[in-house]
């Protein structure tokens, strides 16, 4: 399932591993650990992608023409939108491959905007961890092709 998701994206992971800690919950995580059962959950990569995304958005807005500060503010905050993030997540089929907790599932939480948001930002930390930052800019840039057209 997640080789379509790696199909999505434009990028296989080196270490499956990662992957799946990137789509791990933190309710389904703590649900294992109570079976005395090793799980990582997805924040840490949730924080790194954050950080890269938010990188690599800038450099691409100063390339395509952004040359003020409040210019490249107002439009990374346009493009790191929940709702806009939740749509490229639903887009490459991230909520199909989640590890929910239970009580996330009965909530649906696959459809949740701001789960969809904070599971791509934990993918693009992944693939910043598998592959380095030239791996998660492209995985980004392809990403956002409908707003920086891929020369």
């Amino acid at each position: 399932m997640s080789t379509v998701l790696e199909e999505q994206l434009g990028y296989f992971f080196f270490d499956k591993r990662i992957l799946t800690r990137a789509l791990t919950r933190k309710a389904y995580a703590l649900e294992q650990r109570q079976k005395n059962e090793h799980c990582d959950d997805q924040e840490i990569y949730r924080t790194l992608g954050d950080a890269v995304l938010k990188t690599v958005l800038t450099e691409l807005l100063i390339r395509a023409g952004s040359d003020t500060r409040q210019d490249i503010t107002t439009r990374k905050i346009e493009l790191e939108r929940e709702e806009n993030l939740a749509r490229i997540s639903q887009a490459i089929g991230i909520g199909y491959v989640l590890k929910l907790g239970i009580g996330e599932k009965q909530q649906r939480a696959y459809d949740q905007p701001y789960v969809l948001a904070e599971s791509l930002e934990a993918v693009i930390g992944g693939i910043y961890f598998d592959g380095g930052f030239s791996a998660a800019r492209e995985t980004i840039r392809r990403l956002f092709k409908d707003v920086f057209p891929i020369e």
